[in-house]
């Protein structure tokens, strides 16, 4: 008889991104929202997407105000820095953070409250400038950390247990990102895994400020059924305006021309491919972009997909004209003027 053992067999490799993390690498705390919110499924979209672009955690930084949503970003993204601002101030830091150091990648997430409300000035002016900042309101339409009051982006007529009913009409926010000038806009729900991780691969190698407004259901005060921000609404009404992938640079690509498709080429040499179905819709076209979400609001459609996009507009920083190497590690004598230079400047004066 054969007593020899068997060697045991070899355990398989863990999945490697190109950086060669495993996945685990780019998770962040145990979330402490309720369970089944659409907020803890966006923070995995936003770990897939980092992973799967290989993302440098130590160059990212990630920014938030106040709210259920700001809460997130100790979610995800564990090695990057971070930066948790006062109600609605969120882009101010974000300014300040990228000047200082341009060569960040900035993910900045907030709630409908923190930016269709008290924030709407600085999401405004965040969407002027073209801050290259990857902007995600966590859409929901009601204050979920302070009991459920109506937000801005709460449903006209809407009714809730503790809030009563709604009698202003909702702001809709990408309407307000193109209105304001963003260069990127686009719209998912928490549920759509698959859409929202393509366009949080395409906002990621957008240059400007790149707005997703994902509708996120708050499953403690507003996720019954005649509700726009639940999950049964989203899943009944949710119309993709096309199907979406996304092509990373670093992969040697040769895409055909196919007559039912678009092919949108980034900054990076990244492709966003739009594959056209029932709409008709040029993401290039800004009052397209404008027609289709009237529309959608006017119908009450779930209209999801990528609005509009503009890769001409120059960002904040190129504006500012910064030298390449970033403020924050250039020494004191390149930083301060002279004294020679400054008396210059009192005598032109």
């Amino acid at each position: 008889m054969n007593t020899t053992k068997r060697p045991a067999p070899s355990a398989r490799a863990p999945k490697t991104n190109i950086l060669g993390l495993e996945k685990n690498e780019y998770r962040g705390r145990p979330s402490t929202l309720c369970k089944g919110c659409g907020h803890d499924s966006i923070s995995a979209r936003i770990i897939n997407a980092a992973w799967e672009l290989g993302l440098d955690q130590t160059q990212v930084i990630k920014l938030s105000g106040i709210g259920c949503s700001s809460k997130t970003p100790a979610y995800f993204l564990g090695h990057s820095h971070g930066f948790n601002a006062v109600h609605g101030r969120m882009p101010s830091v974000a300014t300040g953070a990228l000047v200082a150091n341009r060569t960040l990648t900035a993910i900045g997430v907030s709630g409908d409250g923190d930016t269709a409300s008290i924030g709407i000035g600085q999401f405004k002016h965040a969407m002027r400038r073209n801050l290259p900042l990857v902007y995600i309101v966590e859409n929901n339409g009601v204050y979920g950390l302070t009991k459920g009051q109506f937000s801005a982006t709460a449903d006209l007529g809407q009714q809730l247990k503790y809030a009563g009913v709604n009698d202003l009409p909702p702001l809709d926010i990408c309407i307000e990102a193109l209105a304001a000038n963003a260069t990127f806009v686009a719209r998912s729900f928490a549920g759509d895994a698959k859409q929202v991780e393509t366009l949080l691969k395409a906002a990621l190698s957008h240059r400007g400020i790149a707005v997703l407004d994902i509708i996120s259901p708050c499953v403690t005060f507003n996720n019954h059924e005649t509700s726009t921000k639940s999950y049964s609404w989203g899943k009944e009404h949710e119309i993709p305006l096309h199907d979406l992938d996304f092509i990373p640079s670093y992969e040697e690509i040769e895409i055909d021309d196919y007559d039912d498709e678009v092919e949108i080429q980034l900054h990076d040499g990244s492709w966003i491919v739009l594959k056209k179905l029932a709409e008709d819709h040029d993401p290039t076209d800004r009052l397209a972009a404008y027609r289709v979400l009237e529309e959608a609001r006017r119908e009450q459609k779930l209209l999801t997909g990528l609005f509009y996009v503009n890769e001409e507009q120059p960002d904040m920083l190129e504006l500012l004209n910064l030298v390449d190497e970033p403020l924050v590690s250039l020494p004191t004598e390149l930083l301060r003027p002279s004294r020679e230079s400054l008396e210059e400047v009192m005598a032109a004066l």
